[in-house]
């Protein structure tokens, strides 16, 4: 049975974001494998000819004042509308905060069955399999979803952003019929972040501090500046937010943003199982801790038994000589 892959692609100042791309380049692969066709969702104004260069045929669109900001009766409706229309058995979606909302009730209105947070999708028999960590990170396993539509949110970066096999997309606008109670949600305001840094689900490259670097004052003068010379967004742990050294939306954990780079480095931080549980899926793992014993060297792939206050700063002079 052909697999007719849906992706819904997330947008930001008009364009598509970097997961509608990565989604968009597994779908090509997974519907070559299985004979399917590829299409996109986009809710909001953006550019759909990238989306038809990067392997949709069909980009379904809502736009209007509704779509402006994101509300959880309008956007789940035009989503169960674009499935509806495309005739998809394959939803995906970036296991972000929007997916991470609309995708459980999309599932409700479609009986459809959700796999989340996965890291990895292969075809298989004809269905699509997707590859999920569990335990806060201590095991994966192989999930099958076995409904008609089958809904799956896959972390950012798990898959890399291949060659454009160009091409263009015909262009749908979806007929919704938006009702007051779709509606539950005013938007009063939008406020921009502050940094102009990747968000740091999507993030390639992770710089984190925790309670080791003692204050803010130090965490600003030490995680800041290596993560610029990384090229990378700064992170923290639960316990550097508690104590005011960065804000919750630079949380790394179980009780903040789950992360998936493909290098993180960890500034004091000794691995609680909560904090493991948001990163460990990072491809490389650097930790510094002048505590040898520190769970985290458990699972880094490079380990520096030393001095943070000694060991960054070598680090980032090294770093902006290789990256300059």
């Amino acid at each position: 049975m052909p697999t007719n892959i849906l992706v819904f692609c997330e947008t930001e100042g008009g364009k598509p974001r970097k997961t509608a791309f990565e989604l968009l380049g597994k779908a090509t692969q997974l519907a070559a494998a299985t004979g399917g066709s590829v299409s996109a969702v986009v809710l909001g104004d953006t550019d759909t000819a990238a989306l038809g260069a990067a392997g949709a045929s069909t980009v379904y669109v809502a736009s209007g004042a509704a779509f402006g900001t994101y509300v959880a009766g309008a956007w789940v409706k035009a989503l169960q509308a674009a499935v509806t229309a495309s005739g998809a058995n394959v939803v995906l979606g970036a296991a972000a905060a929007i997916a991470r909302e609309a995708f459980p009730r999309l599932s409700a209105r479609l009986g459809a069955g959700l796999a989340v947070e996965c890291t990895d999708l292969r075809a298989e028999g004809g269905s699509i399999v997707g590859r999920r960590p569990v335990y806060a990170g201590k095991a994966l396993v192989d999930v099958k979803v076995t409904s008609p539509v089958a809904l799956f949110t896959v972390r950012p970066n798990s898959f890399p952003i291949g060659a454009s096999p160009g091409g263009s997309a015909a262009v749908v606008a979806l007929d919704i019929g938006l009702t007051d109670a779709d509606m539950d949600v005013v938007v009063t305001e939008t406020l921009k972040p502050a940094t102009q840094a990747v968000d740091l689900t999507e993030a390639d490259r992770i710089v984190s501090g925790g309670r080791s670097l003692k204050s803010k004052e130090s965490f600003d003068a030490i995680v800041r500046p290596l993560a610029a010379a990384a090229h990378a967004t700064p992170g923290a742990s639960r316990a550097a937010v508690d104590a005011g050294y960065a804000g919750h939306g630079d949380q790394v954990g179980q009780t903040g943003k789950v992360v998936n780079p493909s290098l993180y480095i960890a500034l004091g931080i000794s691995g609680a199982i909560q904090h493991l549980a948001g990163m460990r899926t990072s491809r490389v793992i650097v930790a510094v801790n002048k505590d040898a014993e520190a769970p985290i060297f458990q699972y880094a792939t490079y380990g520096i038994v030393g001095d943070l206050f000694e060991v960054a700063p070598a680090i980032e002079k090294e770093l902006a000589k290789a990256l300059a």
